[in-house]
């Protein structure tokens, strides 16, 4: 790709509902500060099916989705400093922000008060449609891509730049590690990540799941106990147990149950992202002190330290490799929980 091309080859959803297919999208030319990068690799996220289907509403099509991307550095504008062409970068859920307000200064740019730039299914700065990595190439400024660590094959890299960082972000801001008690609701795409990243950090980890179907893999990743929710006695054994509770499931939940393995001062963060409204009992939080809180995946600078620490705990994502014209099928099995852990496409096939 030279800078006279503004077009690639992609995969797209040309309308709600409608299957993802082969076409072209516009990339920008390479400007002062801006990065080329030749994807290798991108990771399929639930929320790439919610968007496509447009289920939260607003969908921009065609929609080309993708922001779990890691590849290779092809090309730097004058200004940049971060790359260099050869580095090994990733791009996860956004691409520009305010930088300006108060959040972005904090590097909590995913909370930027204009609203940050998503990687897809967004505007950017000029207006434009942003389009992922379902494509063989993305133009992004250098102040949004990321180092992929040696440590990491680029395969299994690419789902930490939404899964990894999403479940990251919570367990290093509530505190994970030793002498924390820790479960993660859900041992999926983000919940097999939570659970290397919470074992690595050093807590107690417990996994949460509708069954025991997973328990065995559930154990290697890195979880000490195992329990399935669709069992009562579950929630009367764990009541109270928890300092950490991350639930990672986009399904709604009965959250009074869950706030009630809760300690004192426990907090319940939610990183899925239903579809529905979920209720809840305020006694539920009231009684314990106890806190319900949502997090999205991480600023630049955390999304960086993520990256560092699974390069030197040797984490990367469970994934099942697949060419661009399995990505339809892929969705499918997603939404049937037949996946271990990650769908990632090869670029090469696109």
């Amino acid at each position: 790709m030279t800078e006279q091309i503004t077009t690639v080859s992609a995969y797209a959803a040309p309308a709600p509902e409608a299957p993802l297919e082969r076409t072209t999208v516009p990339r920008r030319p390479v400007g002062e500060f801006d990065v080329l990068i030749d994807i290798k690799y991108a990771g399929i996220c639930h929320s790439d099916i919610h968007q496509a289907r447009d289920g939260w509403g607003e969908g921009i099509y065609p929609m080309v989705p993708g922001h779990e991307i890691a590849g290779i550095v092809t090309e730097v504008g004058p200004g940049v400093t971060k790359v260099t062409a050869g580095d090994r970068v990733g791009v996860g859920c956004m691409v520009d922000s305010c930088r300006e307000c108060e959040n972005c200064k904090a590097g909590l740019e995913q909370y930027c008060l204009e609203g940050n730039t998503p990687t897809y299914n967004g505007l950017g700065r000029d207006g434009e449609p942003t389009y992922g990595g379902y494509s063989t190439h993305v133009v992004v400024d250098q102040a949004f891509t990321l180092r992929i660590p040696e440590g990491i094959s680029l395969d299994e890299a690419a789902p930490l730049l939404c899964a990894g960082i999403t479940t990251y972000s919570p367990l290093a801001h509530w505190n994970a590690g030793p002498g924390k008690k820790v479960a993660v609701v859900g041992l999926g795409g983000l919940g097999h990540l939570g659970v290397k990243i919470a074992h690595a950090m050093g807590a107690e980890v417990t996994v949460l799941s509708q069954s025991l179907r997973k328990k065995d893999d559930g154990l290697k990743l890195g979880a000490d106990h195992y329990y399935a929710t669709s069992d009562e006695a579950t929630f009367q054994e764990l009541a109270g147990t928890f300092d950490l509770i991350v639930s990672t499931v986009s399904a709604p939940l009965p959250l009074d149950k869950y706030l009630g393995l809760l300690r004192a001062d426990g907090v319940f963060a939610n990183v899925g992202a239903p579809e529905e409204p979920v209720s809840l009992n305020l006694f539920s939080v009231i009684a314990g002190r106890k806190t319900l809180a949502g997090s999205m995946i991480g600023g630049i600078q955390e999304t960086q330290e993520m990256l560092d620490f699974c390069a030197a705990h040797g984490i990367g994502s469970e994934i099942e490799l697949i060419g661009a014209d399995q990505i339809n099928e892929a969705y499918e099995r997603v939404l049937a929980s037949d996946v271990r852990y990650r769908f990632v496409i090869d670029a090469a096939t696109i």
